[in-house]
């Protein structure tokens, strides 16, 4: 497996290796003890999700706050997205940057967002299955959104046109109000 740190501390984004041949490819997509070795720290996973959409769904930007904050590893086995986390600890030098890159089927990358990132994502393909393993189950109470356009976060979303947004999302804080972790 290949790890990439990215500029903001914490965030990582792996590559596992595939084995190919004329039959087709094999690849080991999640090793606790290599995953717990990339990221200095024992993780445990509770809880995988699974979502599907459709080109131009932009989902997000999600994150949980005390005593159920998550952080997850997040893949797409189908199609393409635009996967961007945002650093939203309230100590971290580099609090309010974001972090984007496309994963897809075809690259086999994974991001590993750690607790205090808030994190979205758009679909680029006609349709995408996007999988995240989560450190702590689903709270509802806990649960809370930043709006994706946020002027202040000033994320590059590639958007050839308007996405399609849940009203939930539609309806989410701005940065500066969001709950610091």
């Amino acid at each position: 497996m290949q790890i990439t740190q990215t500029p903001i501390a914490g965030l990582m984004v792996l590559q596992p290796k595939a084995f190919q041949d004329e039959r087709g490819w094999f690849m080991e997509s999640f090793n606790e003890a290599r995953f717990q070795a990339a990221v200095g720290q024992a993780i445990h996973f509770v809880q995988d999700n699974h979502s599907f959409s459709t080109q131009g769904v932009l989902r997000g930007l999600h994150y949980q706050i005390d005593p159920h904050r998550q952080g997850k590893l997040v893949r797409v086995i189908e199609g393409s997205v635009w996967d961007v986390a945002v650093d939203i600890r309230a100590d971290s030098a580099t609090r309010g940057q974001w972090f984007g890159l496309e994963l897809s089927a075809a690259n086999q990358k994974q991001l590993w967002i750690p607790a205090g990132f808030a994190h979205g994502f758009l679909t680029l393909s006609a349709t995408s299955q996007f999988l995240y393993k989560a450190t702590d189950f689903y709270d509802p109470a806990s649960e809370r959104s930043i709006l994706w356009n946020d002027p202040h976060l000033a994320i590059d979303w590639p958007l050839p046109r308007p996405p399609i947004v849940n009203t939930k999302d539609q309806q989410a804080s701005a940065f500066a109000g969001a709950q610091p972790m």
